[in-house]
């Protein structure tokens, strides 16, 4: 396993506590704990990813929409994830175990302006595939800029997952930059949208700035793994 784990090159947070890959049973009923992530391995090719075990949930979401900032909110860690100064540079899978009970899998940003075409590939290939075939996943959680939510390439990432029907739960996230009332309306027509193309779909608005939606967040994640520790038919497709 180890000598197949691409990790020259990756920088990682000074706070990084390494833990080692695990490939472990599925069934446990324990809740979450997610200050217990620890960084496991990052991953460049599908082909290279560990073999299926515990639940993962997989975090996605366009550059700049707070993903790694949700990330290191969610596990009470100030660097846990972390997004390049240059967008689209770091294109790997990155799995944080939660001890022996899930990993928690960043996947990189997408809809970043000015790379090459070739990386644009690789992003398709990488994450389109994991998304899509991934007998692990468990669920998704869709980062989305409350102020700009359900972007063609949102769409996109939802069309890949499709086929499989996961459940995919959407942060609307720097909820905190607009107004109560602005942001309840674009919760409903985020609602709604979502109803018309993803029927498999949750939302709910959320802030690391303020710490607004965590609860609801850490909640959803937990019922996955739970629903995956019970539930031993595949995703459709696999």
């Amino acid at each position: 396993m180890k000598k197949d784990v691409k990790t020259k090159g990756t920088r990682k947070p000074a706070d990084f506590t390494v833990a080692t890959p695990r490939v472990a049973s599925s069934g446990s009923g324990k809740g979450l704990n997610l200050t217990s992530a620890a960084y496991a391995l990052s991953v460049h090719d599908n082909a290279k990813l560990p073999p299926p075990g515990m639940p993962e949930i997989a975090f996605a979401g366009r550059s700049n929409a707070g993903k790694s900032s949700a990330i290191n909110t969610l596990t009470g860690r100030k660097r846990l994830a972390f997004a390049s100064k240059t967008p689209g540079r770091t294109q790997l899978l990155n799995f944080f175990a939660l001890g022996d009970t899930a990993y928690l899998v960043d996947l990189p940003g997408y809809g970043y302006a000015g790379v090459p075409l070739e990386v644009r590939k690789h992003w398709e290939s990488l994450v389109g595939q994991y998304v899509a075939e991934r007998a692990s996943l468990a669920g998704v959680m869709l980062m989305m800029d409350a102020r700009h939510p359900l972007t063609p390439l949102d769409h996109e990432l939802l069309a890949w997952l499709a086929p499989s029907e996961r459940p995919v739960h959407v942060l609307l996230t720097k909820s905190d930059k607009l107004s109560k009332q602005v942001s309840q309306r674009t919760l409903q027509q985020a609602r709604v949208g979502l109803a018309r193309i993803y029927a498999n779909s949750t939302v709910q608005l959320f802030s690391s700035t303020k710490r607004e939606g965590l609860s609801e967040a850490v909640a959803k994640m937990t019922e996955w793994v739970r629903d995956a520790a019970k539930n031993k038919t595949p995703p459709k497709g696999e």
